[in-house]
């Protein structure tokens, strides 16, 4: 994208001004910068376990997470992501040096996949198979009013995702130290150090955050959607809303000024449906770049305003839903 693009390169420079010559200098600067990302992160959990364990609405959260947990696509796709990364990182690439960078590329699509998957699952489980259950009507029949159950509902849900993702994240991270020594030794080289590796881990941090945020905005939608239709209409719109999210930038792009039609049709579709573009960044981790914490606000920023007007709009479908 253009905008990681020019703050990108404003980053490099700064970091060619400041004299970050050696390894070890852009080791020191990309970790200060996940330091900064790191204490919003920890703010954000505290506030999230603050909202686990001091409201109504976080009992819900809780028997959400708990139930999204015991349910068997939650080990099954654990399983699959740690499968995947682990043959990812003996299996070439032949990208003529650059597996480690592939491999990442790899380890963040199948981190988002099971993420959003096992999202969009719990979403319709929890809510759709519950209000056709008649479930939610015994849970709202308690002092809990709709609202609190559709926002205890999407928290549950992200508590099942940052649980699925740790694991997943922390074999990720191993798996690139291990990706960059193994590398070197299957190439003979020996001028690769521990400073290298951690080079590695740190850029892709910023990736990592960013398919959070992603699988949050598309849990959202999810939400919104289980409140009216049932599991695969769900499953079936949010990975439509996923691939059309992604090729909406391009098809305006690709558009201008020729074909009106189709170009206002992507204007169109671009203006209302999560502009997932934002959360790719695949090409600055091929080129070896890095995602300056600014860009990482901004994202943050958007997904926020996207989140709650997707919450918002669940609120409206779920208030004269007849739960009888």
């Amino acid at each position: 994208m253009d905008v990681v693009g020019q703050l990108t390169e404003n980053c490099v420079a700064l970091a060619q001004t400041a004299g970050f010559s050696s390894p070890r200098d852009l080791l020191v600067a990309l970790a200060w910068e996940n330091a900064k990302i790191l204490a919003v992160v920890l703010a954000a959990g505290i506030a999230l376990l603050v909202f686990l364990y001091r409201t109504r609405a976080g009992v819900i959260a809780r028997a959400t997470a708990k139930e999204a947990v015991r349910q068997p696509v939650f080990p099954l796709l654990l399983t699959l992501a740690v499968v995947m990364l682990v043959a990812n990182t003996f299996i070439p690439f032949f990208s003529l040096g650059d597996d480690v960078k592939m491999m990442e590329v790899c380890g963040l699509a199948m981190l988002l996949i099971c993420g959003m998957f096992l999202a969009i699952w719990t979403s319709s489980m929890s809510i759709a198979d519950e209000i056709e259950g008649k479930t939610a009507m015994t849970l709202l029949s308690k002092p809990i009013n709709r609202r609190q159950f559709i926002i205890g509902k999407f928290f549950g849900i992200q508590t099942a995702v940052l649980l699925l993702s740790l694991p997943i994240i922390i074999a990720f991270c191993l798996l690139i130290v291990y990706k960059v020594f193994y590398d070197a030794r299957e190439a003979t080289r020996d001028d690769v150090t521990w400073e290298n590796a951690g080079i590695e881990v740190l850029r892709v941090m910023p990736a990592i955050i960013l398919c959070l945020m992603e699988i949050m905005v598309m849990s959202a939608i999810s939400v919104a959607l289980s409140t009216r239709v049932p599991m695969v209409v769900n499953l079936v719109t949010c990975l439509a809303i996923f691939v059309v999210g992604h090729l909406s930038e391009a098809l305006v792009v690709a558009n201008l000024g020729k074909l009106e039609l189709v170009g206002f049709m992507a204007r169109l579709i671009a203006t209302f449906l999560p502009a997932v573009g934002v959360y790719n960044v695949e090409p600055k981790i091929m080129t070896g770049g890095a995602v300056p914490s600014l860009y990482l606000g901004i994202a943050a920023a958007y997904s926020a305003a996207y989140i709650l007007a997707s919450i918002f709009a669940a609120f409206l479908m779920f208030e004269d839903r007849d739960l009888a």
